[in-house]
């Protein structure tokens, strides 16, 4: 995997770049659609493609593993065969899953043995075996095993976590060099900053990633409950000390505002189930501001829901049609609300990219936000 600077604001610290990969070029930054159990949910890998133009979704290794497994995985030739989807794919490591279970899971050095969700049946994931499961369902870009601390924690808690997450990583990187990719294929590993809001740990954190001297880096522990300031103070101090050559990956953030502070401090790469969780609850986000498409005062507004998107689905149905379907409980309104709020997404990082190579990228950040952040 390579990744290929293009632009740097000079204003900021954000930057365009294009990652290659073996399944199709990203062009940074980049929202990821989460595909956790490998389909982004209501939305078709072809509505992906065309409508919101995606050029990455992710899956999860902790929901692939119990269902459907890796023998069906594997006997399809990967998730890329398994769901159609021909772009790459990066997989979370599952590390967040096992350890929001925190009633039904025992960490150990060696790993976390924990209950299944689905039927209470007894696992074990290790640094080895969540490799080994990556590599069975064959991204292209696949996360080391980490523990994810809350927030907030104790500083010898949060210490002893990183450490151990440091530990796992280095295992991690052995058994990939130790395994060779099942599809013919390149599947790079992108290890993961943690924490928690300690300056120091993440320095810390931070330098020892930066000697793994990995395809990419991960920013992990953040978006767990901290402030919005302290996520970008430990954002900004988190890029300060990762290569400035590879690219950044800030893990599970988050409203379209933080991803525009945070693509000014330097990510590159973003994942959230936000704007599909908040679109199947009737929030929609778009150019102008935050919509609840429940509220009374859409059910005569025959406009579309955002002209300003290039997505057909935003253009095509209006807003007094989209509430009756909530209000009906019409299953359509949950696929519309969600290709929506992605395809924003999708258009919000494409835009930050173009103001990025044009070199006004801040002046045009600080002038949307207000308006992203508006309650229409």
């Amino acid at each position: 995997m390579d990744f290929e600077l293009k632009a740097q604001d000079p204003n900021s610290q954000a930057r365009a770049g294009i990652l290659h990969t073996d399944h199709g070029n990203i062009h940074t930054p980049i929202f990821m659609p989460v595909g956790t159990v490998g389909s982004v949910k209501a939305v078709s890998q072809q509505q992906l493609e065309d409508e919101i133009k995606a050029e990455i979704i992710l899956g999860n290794t902790y929901h692939l593993y119990l269902r459907p497994g890796t023998d069906v995985l594997e006997a399809a030739g990967g998730l890329h065969q398994f769901n159609g989807w021909h772009k790459p794919i990066l997989t979370d490591s599952g590390g967040y899953q096992v350890f929001s279970l925190s009633n039904n899971r025992k960490l150990t050095e060696n790993g976390a043995v924990f209950q299944s969700h689905i039927d209470g049946s007894k696992h074990l994931f290790s640094p080895e075996n969540v490799m080994d499961i990556q590599r069975s369902i064959g991204a292209d870009i696949i996360m080391a095993f980490d523990e994810c601390p809350p927030y907030p924690s104790d500083y010898e808690y949060a210490k002893k976590s990183m450490e151990l997450t440091h530990r796992w990583l280095a295992r991690c990187d052995k058994r990939l060099n130790e395994s060779e990719p099942k599809y013919g294929y390149r599947q790079s590993l992108f290890p993961i900053v943690q924490g928690s809001t300690y300056k120091d740990l993440r320095i810390a954190s931070a330098q020892f990633i930066s000697g793994m001297e990995a395809d990419g880096n991960a920013i992990g522990g953040l978006s767990v409950g901290e402030p919005e300031e302290l996520m970008y103070d430990m954002c900004a101090l988190c890029c300060e000390h990762l290569p400035k050559e590879k690219p950044r990956y800030l893990m599970g953030v988050g409203t379209p505002w933080n991803i525009l502070e945070n693509i000014a401090l330097g990510v590159d790469m973003f994942d959230c189930v936000m704007p599909t969780r908040n679109g199947r609850n009737g929030m929609l986000f778009t150019t102008k501001g935050v919509i609840n498409i429940k509220n009374k005062r859409w059910a005569t507004d025959f406009t579309p829901l955002d002209s300003g998107l290039e997505c057909t689905t935003s253009n095509y149905y209006t807003k007094a049609y989209l509430r009756h379907l909530f209000v009906a409980n019409e299953l359509l309104g949950l696929q519309i609300a969600s290709i929506h709020n992605l395809a924003f997404y999708l258009h919000l990082v494409r835009e930050a990219r173009v103001h990025i190579i044009s070199g006004d990228f801040k002046t045009w950040k600080d002038a949307l936000i207000p308006q992203l952040k508006q309650r229409l």
